[in-house]
């Protein structure tokens, strides 16, 4: 092995030093978690996401569905075509807008919602932590979502 030049690192640059190296990681591995979840009720994980909004709202535009998963149209169509093949969703556009497309939720997304009821908990029983310690813990990742965004 050559000969690599020693240099003083930054302490700063060290991997172990940064706040969001601990978030990635966190956010990869709850995905993770979900994946044998989800495969159950045939979602990826950005599906999930998109059908918890259109479940809870029944109608929603793309726009709004791209501000609250802090996603563009570019990452949103594809994905919503899909739900929209599997008959989970239909996209159309407001007649009040025509630049703004309406996603609805179609009778198999609401059987979906159905099947999905579970894996909240299931999820939680994973994590083995209290609703007091997923609160606060929720409370401070929004805290850090708002003041980067």
């Amino acid at each position: 092995m050559k000969d690599v030049p020693s240099f003083e690192i930054d302490p700063k640059l060290r991997l172990d030093e940064q706040a969001c190296f601990p978030v990635y990681a966190l956010s990869r591995l709850i995905t993770k978690t979900y994946q044998p979840l989800l495969e159950r009720v045939e979602l990826t994980y950005p599906q999930y996401l998109v059908m918890m909004l259109v479940w809870e709202h029944q109608e929603i535009s793309v726009k709004e569905i791209g501000q609250k998963l802090y996603l563009d149209t570019g990452t949103l169509t594809p994905l919503l075509k899909l739900l929209e093949q599997k008959q989970l969703v239909s996209r159309r556009r407001d007649p009040r807008d025509e630049r703004s497309v309406l996603i609805s939720l179609l009778p198999a997304g609401r059987e979906l919602h159905e099947q999905a009821r579970q894996i909240p908990e299931e999820l939680a029983q994973r994590f083995s932590l209290n609703p007091d310690d997923i609160a606060m813990l929720r409370r401070e990742l929004i805290h850090l979502i708002t003041l980067l965004s």
